[in-house]
């Protein structure tokens, strides 16, 4: 355990630390996009200047994406579910089977919703989760529908839903992936760590809730590419570099309850998943690089536990033991590192080159002439 991360003083300056050290590293991969994206945005300012027009599209995705997310903050956690849904929910079961009781589980011989009713029981939390999961992509794909009625005329797969060229940035994903491997193992110590994930605290329980669980996450995650590195960032574009330093800000506190190292390190994700988005004009290499590390973060916390699935359900007898997961983890980490050394090993030939002319080319006389 890592327990020196823990020491108040450290945790408080945390992020400047680690923006700090991260800053030079990024700003060296994704200077060329910040600044190509800087000249994008002037160009635009100084037509619609010119043109004597205002681009409302910052302004109704600030409206709107604060909207969203304060519905989701309100309306789609798992305590509302619970407190508001679910009542209501085997109410209305209670109400089919002829009983207002609404105590569980039912005795009266109407069997299909008495087995309905324990069912939702057994499920109750994954229900819930379901929920979040549903109100977080209904919400992160609004705007896409909200874009067509408002700006007709934009392209949606002009915001981050296009495939063209994501293979040639694939050595992006796989210098992500070699960089967090390492560093997940070191965070899944941390007891914060371990006490918050896997959100769904049954997903151990068996491989159906393990995988409903990782599909609900997933298909989320994909939304949540949508909505901050698809939508927001490039209908901002006018902003500039401060499309992307905006968006970290909400990214950021969407994270907020989660553990702290995490909150941290969303300020540093968000950043590099954006300008990857930009740089590739695709949020797609980012949800690969979301998606691996999400898993990942869930497999450690059930590992560390000893809380890996093997019952096929939750009230099933069979098991099915699967003992490769670090194998999976390491054969990743060795198959993003390979593919690092494949790019390296194309560019390294004409880089060395242009250092050998660069170093050979006589010296310019910076005198004017």
């Amino acid at each position: 355990m890592v327990g020196w991360l823990e020491h108040p003083l450290l945790k408080w300056f945390l992020p400047v630390l680690m923006l700090g050290a991260a800053f030079p590293l990024v700003y060296l991969v994704f200077r060329g996009t910040w600044r190509s994206l800087e000249f994008e945005a002037l160009e635009l300012r100084q037509r619609l200047a010119a043109e004597g027009r205002f681009d409302f599209r910052p302004l109704v995705t600030l409206t709107l994406g604060v909207l969203i997310l304060v519905m989701q903050e309100y309306y789609g956690q798992l305590h509302f579910y619970r407190d508001k849904l679910a009542p209501v929910l085997l109410a209305k079961l209670a109400t089919a089977r002829g009983d207002h009781a609404s105590t569980l589980p039912c005795t009266l011989p109407c069997t299909l919703p008495a087995t309905l009713s324990a069912t939702l029981d057994l499920y109750s939390e994954l229900l819930g989760r379901a929920w979040w999961g549903l109100t977080r992509i209904a919400g992160y794909l609004t705007p896409y529908l909200v874009w067509r009625l408002v700006f007709p005329a934009d392209s949606l797969r002009d915001l981050g839903l296009r495939f063209r060229g994501l293979g040639q940035h694939a050595w992006l994903y796989a210098l992500f992936v070699v960089v967090m491997i390492p560093i997940l193992l070191i965070v899944s110590r941390q007891p914060d760590f371990g006490a918050y994930y896997p959100i769904y605290s049954l997903a151990g329980r068996s491989w159906a809730d393990f995988l409903v669980w990782e599909g609900i996450y997933i298909a989320q995650f994909v939304a949540l590419e949508m909505f901050f590195r698809g939508w927001w960032i490039r209908t901002t574009r006018i902003f500039g570099t401060g499309a992307i330093f905006s968006m970290i800000v909400p990214y950021c506190m969407v994270h907020f309850g989660k553990p702290y190292l995490e909150v941290c390190s969303a300020l540093i994700a968000g950043v590099v998943l954006g300008s990857l988005s930009i740089r590739t004009r695709s949020i797609w290499a980012g949800v690969a690089v979301h998606v691996t590390v999400a898993i990942l973060m869930d497999v450690l916390s059930l590992e560390r536990k000893g809380q890996l699935p093997s019952a096929l359900t939750a009230t099933s007898s069979q098991h099915l033991h699967f003992p490769f997961w670090r194998a999976i983890i390491w054969v990743a980490w060795g198959l993003a590192g390979a593919v690092l050394m494949a790019k390296v090993a194309r560019v390294w030939p004409a880089a060395r080159a242009a250092w050998s002319q660069r170093r050979c080319s006589p010296p310019t006389d910076p005198r004017p002439r």
